[in-house]
């Protein structure tokens, strides 16, 4: 009669170790998604490390602008040194193979005429057009994408340029 009771016991044990195991394994992924939310800015570059780790092609590196640098403030006009900035961009991408990812994140709280998808949308448009006045052709040019996510550090509306696959049509 104990020798049926020891088979069970021992089965339930190797169930819980199997359960701790996935437990300790979820916790880990957990806390590599925290700290990577946390890092903020430096999400690019943590990505980038933990690719190389693993083995993988280190991410191609871009340029982060506060659009409050570049533009008129509340307006998707570029302000001379804006247009100077996005200039050098240019210089700096048009020799590189493939494509030029255009992206955008945060919202510009000094809008005046536009509401916050408006005004990024409008912003990405104009920095696209300013790049393709430079010398970069249209057909390697890449809009991602808006995220209105919040932003806490108070950094207002960030656009970042970046080496990037070639568009598909």
């Amino acid at each position: 009669m104990t020798a049926p009771v020891h088979a069970s016991s021992s089965a339930t044990a190797r169930r819980n170790r199997w359960a701790v195991s996935f437990a300790d394994l979820l916790l880990l992924l957990l806390a590599f998604f925290v700290l990577l939310q946390a890092s903020g800015s430096r999400r690019d570059a943590m990505l980038a490390q933990v690719s190389q780790q693993f083995g993988g092609r280190a991410m191609r590196q871009g340029v982060e602008l506060r659009a409050a640098e570049l533009f008129v403030p509340g307006e998707a006009l570029l302000s001379a040194g804006g247009q100077a900035r996005l200039a050098s961009m240019a210089r700096r991408f048009a020799g590189a193979p493939g494509g030029v990812e255009i992206r955008s994140h945060g919202a510009d709280a000094s809008r005046r005429r536009f509401d916050e998808w408006d005004l990024a949308a409008a912003r990405l448009g104009a920095v696209a057009r300013a790049l393709q006045a430079q010398g970069i052709a249209q057909d390697r040019l890449l809009i991602r994408g808006l995220d209105q996510a919040e932003d806490p550090a108070g950094q207002g509306q960030i656009i970042r340029i970046a080496p990037g696959a070639l568009k598909r049509h």
